[in-house]
């Protein structure tokens, strides 16, 4: 008795396993509806059966009415009830595919010897799962390169030559397998191909039962190498990037642009090539899927790539990567990556990576990492990281780190970290500068290197407004920005004094070292033009000042020291109410004009 009731047990423990192992099409499902929306029964489906529905609304009627009393039905046999003998129903994991039955077929409807050395393949290509002709379709032989495109019909027509003895064609079109048929060579004749979908994502509707999500990853139906399986897998839209750049638009005919879109998986190499035209070349209109060992384009061309020298009358644009040498008379546009030397009269542009030299006329563009030497008449752009030099007649810009130079007649622009050097005729800009700037004007955010220029503005870095008198002038302002390493020093002065009034402004440089949290002591230089009523002659006061630095708190610091004057005059005389011995006693003589002392300095510093 007990062994009865253990193996009773047993088998109702293990029971649901063998049910929830059966497939899901083979599942009994009672299902009794009238008059129902199909796309009703199919979720009620979904719900007793525990599994997802997925299928293209384009092909599924869901707003057909259904009736069905069944009790003891599979879903498979619930489905061929509610479908018509053209569908399909395919499982992968717990989904349920519905979709088309196959159609798959290369029919040959008419056939003849041809007598010439040229015979003619000629047809429609053809969906298999709607039976709709396909439009722009490519049609291709790999080996000799000829294509031709389906028009808006889905018909093609293809001239190949007799003296080979096999030939093969390949079918391509974006969101469509790839298809090669074998055909019999030296007849003209006519056939019709069939082509598979693959993308169902823009109208693939998935039922599920309730309280389960399905996954974003289930949008797109790819079949599997076996032809048995049905994978269900998110994929991206590879994009066509040069098609797309404003000057590939412009020049590359609508043929060669769907060409690209529906052979983006078919490449190619060959030694050499010539063309007239994007389009008029030695390989045809595959040119745009061949790597090319050396390429000439008397006006222009378009190609798979480049892996020695191409030279272009007017342009080049290449859809990978290019090595070695490129020349353009006017532009170079490249999809993938440059490594050599790169050279266009006006334009260059890559947007992948770059090594090597690249000279613009006017400008340059890299859309990721740059090794090497970047030259351009106005302007040098860089997405990436830049590991050498720009120069640029106008204008540099790097979008990361900055690890070499910038030299721009107008401006440096680094959004990244700038290691190395920046000399720009007026601006100079980094996010983080842990390197060198030199220009009229400096800014970043933040820094740990040194700026050298008028302006230098560092957003998280030092600021300070000091109020001070010294030995000449009884009031000074004074603005110091930078860093603790090197700030700039922008001042003005003035003697208070009615009857020996000075105006002063001038600018300075100093750095700041910490001996203490409380105590520093900042060596500074500065140079100020003094106003002794004529404006007629220059007076100039340098002065090295020595301050010491006591703070207290975080705004607010004393500071005091000594300082050592030259002051250079020519005014020969003195004008009314305008002080005029400004060197002391002690003073040292440097010539006629050029006179030294010892003096002091103190005052407040705030922020």
């Amino acid at each position: 008795m007990k062994l009865r009731q253990t193996i009773f047990s047993i088998v109702l423990l293990i029971a649901p396993v063998f049910l929830w192992s059966q497939s899901s099409l083979n599942r009994v499902v009672p299902l009794e509806v009238a008059g129902q929306r199909l796309d009703q029964v199919l979720e009620i489906l979904s719900n007793k059966g525990n599994f997802y529905f997925s299928y293209n609304s384009s092909i599924v009627k869901r707003d057909s009415l259904v009736t069905i009393s069944e009790k003891n039905k599979t879903v498979k046999q619930l489905l061929d009830l509610m479908f018509s003998s053209g569908f399909e129903f395919r499982e992968s994991g717990n989904y349920i595919i519905i979709r088309r039955a196959p159609i798959r077929l290369t029919l040959v409807t008419n056939k003849a010897v041809s007598d010439d050395k040229i015979y003619t393949v000629s047809g429609y290509i053809v969906d298999d799962q709607t039976g709709k002709k396909v439009s722009y379709a490519s049609i291709y032989e790999k080996q000799r390169l000829i294509s031709a495109m389906t028009n808006e019909t889905g018909f093609f027509k293809l001239r190949l030559k007799s003296r080979y003895r096999t030939a093969s064609l390949t079918v391509s079109k974006e969101f469509y397998e790839d298809t090669t048929v074998v055909i019999e060579p030296k007849f003209n004749q006519q056939i019709t191909i069939t082509i598979m979908p693959l993308d169902v994502t823009e109208q693939s509707v998935i039922i599920s039962p309730k309280n389960y999500e399905a996954p974003d990853s289930i949008v797109m139906a790819v079949k599997a190498n076996d032809s048995l399986t049905w994978l269900y897998t998110y994929r991206k839209t590879d994009s066509v990037l040069v098609e797309k750049t404003k000057l590939g638009d412009w020049v590359l005919s609508s043929k060669l642009k769907f060409q690209s879109i529906n052979l983006k998986k078919f490449f190619t190499a060959r030694k050499y090539q010539a063309s007239l035209t994007p389009g008029l070349s030695t390989n045809g209109m595959l040119n745009g899927q061949v790597i090319n060992t050396f390429s000439f384009n008397l006006l222009g061309g378009y190609s798979g790539g480049v892996n020695g020298v191409e030279v272009g009358g007017l342009f080049n644009i290449n859809k990978k990567d290019v090595r070695f040498v490129q020349v353009g008379g006017i532009f170079n546009i490249v999809g993938g990556s440059v490594e050599g030397v790169q050279v266009g009269g006006v334009h260059n542009a890559v947007l992948g990576g770059g090594a090597g030299v690249q000279v613009g006329g006017v400008n340059n563009y890299i859309g990721g990492e740059f090794k090497g030497i970047q030259v351009s008449g106005v302007y040098n752009h860089v997405d990436g990281e830049v590991k050498g030099i720009q120069i640029g007649g106008v204008a540099n810009y790097g979008n990361k780190t900055l690890r070499g130079m910038q030299i721009g007649g107008v401006a440096n622009i680094n959004r990244g970290e700038a290691k190395g050097v920046q000399i720009g005729g007026v601006l100079n800009y980094t996010r983080k500068l842990s390197g060198l700037q030199i220009g009229l004007i400096n800014i970043c955010d933040s820094s740990n290197g040194y700026s050298i220029g008028l302006i230098n503005i560092v957003a998280k870095g030092y600021h300070k407004l000091v109020f001070s008198t010294n030995d000449v002038m009884t009031a000074n302002v004074a603005f110091k920005t930078g860093n603790r390493k090197l700030y700039s020093i922008l001042l003005g002065g003035m003697n208070t004094d009615d009857k020996q009034k000075i105006y002063s402004y001038g600018y300075g440089v100093g750095t700041e070292r910490m001996i203490a949290r409380w105590l520093s002591v900042s060596p500074e230089v500065t140079s100020q033009y003094l106003h002794l009523g004529s404006w007629d002659h220059l007076n100039l006061l340098n002065k090295l000042n020595l301050n010491v630095n006591l703070r207290f708190g975080k705004h607010f610091a004393l500071f005091g020291g000594p300082s050592f004057n030259v002051y250079y005059s020519n005014q020969p005389t003195a004008v009314p109410d305008f002080k005029f011995d400004i060197v002391s006693s002690n003073q040292y003589d440097f010539g006629d004009k050029v006179k030294g002392w010892f003096g002091w300095n103190a005052g407040i510093s705030l922020f």
